[in-house]
């Protein structure tokens, strides 16, 4: 059998396994078989939406389909934010060289060189060269003729959860729970009370934080906690090559939610969608936020009913307008969970596993600033551990305190590197006192 069809075969017996899924992307990219490749890339990024390796594949997939504008999109919410890899300069340039934007090109494609030189690409150069002497004019986008087949038209229809899990499945974040009930909860469980005082049922809610601390999960526990639709909206299912056509996907999913009131309508990764618009050069981005907030102010439609949740590990990159009353007017930072929590965790990850008196409060004492996904892992990492001394054993052993303890030495917390970056925001940044939160966590807020 061939190789690459035995490793599309593993992938849908366990479509679970992101670094199977990865590695399949990868061969696809590879071999050159863009199509299956953008198929694979939207999957695993339904799984790890923010995952910039996965992103950048996803460009350059697009660009070798000629869907310039929506490689262009994910290349500038990358390159702009953070330190991406160095290859992804030369994944930009050429998609910038393909919008007829060369003087762009030899920007990015200078970058990647000075970042690595072994991306010293001489074709590529000479193709920057070129275009920049015979001073090609941008790119004009045609609209799709009559009868053009759209990738992801207007029509499409998200799943639709009802999700089973709630708040008591969810270790510590008490705060954070409370603000989502009175915003969220009460207004659903109490509408007439809610309607007397002339406010509407919905909004939006901002969840900001360090990955991996549970923002996905919480907005799933919120539509689980009023039973309630829930729908996950991720980059690949908005992005559309065509002109305009983005946004009109965009649309058909608030029209998808507002015909399935009560309804929690969450983005992840927001940010992605929602950057600021002067830091955007390329105007399809900048007309897909205002399309954005278009939707969110409820101008072609009633938002009653509509709770929109949104959550992203970069706040500061988000347009301030998303910010304004009406919109995300509650932004909730989420921290990596307490002792308490860390317990709680641990224990909810621990269920159904054979363990043997493991002691997680001892756990969780040694594992501060530990994000959900941290622990997650270490219990992960404790269960390889008791799989190999078992398969040496020949029988089936319990987990126990000191699998968990040996597991801990191999891993870190992922958390520290991004309270870098947000005490800085925190402290040279912070109009308005956004991210007092943040300061207060830090001990550094007087």
């Amino acid at each position: 059998m061939d190789e690459l069809q035995s490793l599309m075969d593993a992938v849908r017996l366990t479509p679970e396994n992101l670094p199977l899924r990865k590695y399949l992307c990868t061969e696809l990219l590879r071999r050159k078989r863009w199509t299956e490749a953008e198929t694979e890339l939207k999957d695993a990024l339904k799984q790890a939406p923010g995952d910039v390796d996965l992103k950048i594949g996803l460009a350059t997939a697009f660009g070798e389909q000629s869907k310039t504008s929506a490689g262009l999109v994910i290349m500038e919410e990358i390159t702009k934010h953070g330190a991406p890899p160095p290859a992804a300069w030369i994944v930009y340039a050429k998609l910038l060289l393909r919008a007829r934007q060369p003087e762009g090109a030899k920007d990015a494609y200078e970058k990647a060189t000075l970042l690595d030189a072994n991306l010293k690409d001489n074709f590529l150069e000479s193709e920057i060269n070129l275009a920049i002497k015979n001073n090609v004019e941008p790119e004009r986008q045609r609209a799709p003729a009559h009868g053009d087949l759209l990738q992801d038209g207007a029509e499409q229809i998200l799943d639709v959860e009802r999700p089973k899990v709630t708040f008591n499945e969810i270790g510590g974040m008490e705060s954070v729970k409370e603000e989502i009930r009175m915003k969220i909860i009460h207004p659903l469980r109490h509408p007439d009370l809610y309607r007397a005082y002339g406010k509407k049922i919905g909004g939006g809610i901002l969840l900001y934080g360090p990955p991996g601390c549970g923002k996905t999960h919480l907005a799933r526990a919120t539509a689980g906690e009023v039973n309630a639709n829930f729908i996950s909206v991720g980059i690949s299912d908005i992005l559309d090559m065509w002109i305009g056509q983005s946004e009109k996907n965009l649309h058909a999913i608030f029209e998808q939610a507002r015909s399935l009131t009560p309804c929690v309508l969450f983005f992840d990764e927001v940010d992605a969608l929602g950057a600021n618009r002067s830091d955007l050069r390329h105007s399809a981005g900048k007309q897909l936020i205002n399309q954005f907030l278009q939707e969110m102010d409820g101008i072609d439609g009633d938002n009653d009913g509509v709770l929109i949740l949104s959550a992203t590990n970069a706040p500061w990159h988000l347009d301030p307008a998303f910010r304004r009353p009406g919109r995300f007017d509650r932004v909730i930072f989420v921290p990596p969970p307490d002792e308490g929590a860390r317990e709680a965790i641990i224990n909810i990850q621990l269920k159904g596993k054979p363990a043997e008196n493991v002691d997680s409060r001892a756990i969780a004492r040694k594992t501060p600033e530990f994000s959900g996904a941290d622990l997650k892992a270490v219990v992960d990492i404790a269960i390889e551990i008791k799989l190999e001394e078992a398969m040496r054993r020949g029988l089936p052993l319990p987990l126990v305190t000191a699998d968990l303890e040996a597991a801990l030495k191999k891993h870190r917390s992922t958390t520290k590197e991004w309270f870098t970056t947000a005490k800085n925001y925190a402290l040279f940044a912070n109009e308005g006192g956004i991210y007092n939160e943040i300061l207060e966590y830090l001990k550094l807020k007087k």
